[in-house]
């Protein structure tokens, strides 16, 4: 099997826990794209267990969180398609209206010439806020520690 989510190479890492990881997606007509990406190779959000699906979708809402915050996009598209990539992860997107592409997809053609002016040092802002993600369920904590002997 050959999965790039399972064996990523180049991949900017802004967060991760023993269930999954957060990455920024380097597209320059999309400041502020995050990806969030089940560690383990599944197809599926119904492959996983109820609680691993509150974590990870807690995950993804931090994010989604965040990237509001830092990026003050007009909107926020999350999207978990995984039609190319079947491995699970969901796309947390910042969308402007003045995007090549709003009001549609990112993967639409284009409506426009577009560039999204991104806020100073979003980058950084991004990366700290990112790093500052707590599990607020007792079941993620254990996942993230597991093999520590923390709580």
């Amino acid at each position: 099997m050959n999965c790039e989510l399972c064996t990523p190479e180049n991949e900017l890492l802004l967060w991760e826990n023993g269930l999954c990881r957060v990455i920024l997606v380097e597209d320059a007509h999309y400041p502020g794209f995050c990806r969030v990406i089940w560690n383990q190779h599944v197809k599926e959000m119904t492959d996983l267990t109820e609680d691993e699906r509150q974590d990870f979708m807690q995950v993804v809402f931090a994010v989604e969180s965040v990237v509001r915050e830092v990026m003050h996009p007009d909107k926020i598209n999350l999207a978990s398609l995984g039609n190319m990539t079947p491995h699970l992860h969901w796309h947390v997107i910042p969308r402007y209206i003045s995007d090549m592409h709003y009001p549609n997809p990112v993967w639409s053609s284009p409506q426009r010439a577009g560039m999204p002016a991104a806020p100073p040092d979003w980058r950084v802002n991004l990366a700290r806020q990112l790093g500052q993600i707590q599990p607020h369920r007792k079941a993620l904590s254990c996942h993230e520690n597991s093999g520590s002997g923390q709580e």
